[in-house]
């Protein structure tokens, strides 16, 4: 009876942890942000948006990006009024299913990138409580007025420390320095599976993909390729599932 109690209390947090979801949010002009979050997802199971400007076939590249400059100086001017901020298209989501946002952001005049700042104004505050991670991109200037915009339009967001800079000549190999933020930030932690505690040492171990196919047998996770995993781990008293992060 008490081994039966046991596996269901196991099964009962297992699938309020696996309800546990994340959405990505990006904008991306030249791509370098697309990639990174291509990047992202090949490392742990999201959901993404990418937002587009409502105005389409703008050279923002023209006479040295003038246009997403006067945006970003009409933010500035008045950042409490909507009509301050460019249209974009219309995205339907319902934030409440999601326990982390990653947001990815270019940086345009060391400030987040103004059809994303659209989109944070309109939902940002639907974010209270919930787990804000940051990815930055830029060429070369510091991330903290991009920061600051984030804690701007997200202002009960629970940021996750620290944001991720990945500089424009970074992009190309940027897998490792998102696996390495992930574990920064204690994703795994932020999207385990389960996390029962039992005083018997595992008797065996199975590691899964995310699509629950066992790649191997045995905890050993060296030759894995990075990436996100689950460890299950069976013993005499408990079943323990960890998502992890390589």
């Amino acid at each position: 009876m008490k081994r039966t109690l046991l596996t269901l209390a196991v099964i009962a947090v297992s699938y309020m942890a696996i309800s546990a979801k994340t959405l990505v949010v990006y904008y991306s002009y030249t791509n370098n942000v697309h990639s990174i979050v291509t990047d992202l997802r090949s490392q742990i199971e999201v959901d993404a948006i990418r937002i587009e400007p409502a105005e389409k076939g703008l050279d923002y590249a023209a006479n040295n990006y003038a246009i997403g400059s006067a945006q970003i100086a009409a933010i500035r001017a008045n950042p409490n009024d909507a009509d301050s901020y460019p249209a974009i298209d219309p995205v339907r989501i319902n934030i409440d299913e999601y326990d982390t946002v990653i947001v990815a952001a270019p940086l345009w005049w060391s400030n987040m990138a103004a059809p994303l700042q659209t989109f944070l104004f309109g939902h940002g505050r639907e974010m209270a409580g919930k787990n804000i991670g940051l990815i930055v991109s830029s060429a070369s200037s510091g991330i903290s007025g991009v920061e600051a915009d984030a804690h701007r339009l997200i202002p009960e967001g629970r940021f996750l420390s620290p944001s991720l800079w990945i500089r424009s000549s970074q992009t190309s190999n940027a897998a490792s320095m998102i696996a390495e933020w992930l574990k920064e930030i204690g994703y795994s932690d932020l999207a385990a599976i389960s996390d029962v505690i039992s005083d018997d040492m595992p008797e065996n171990t199975r590691i899964f993909d995310l699509s629950g196919n066992i790649v191997r047998h045995g905890a050993d996770m060296a030759s894995l390729p990075h990436g996100a995993y689950i460890i299950q781990s069976i013993s005499a008293t408990s079943i323990i599932s960890r998502k992890i992060i390589r």
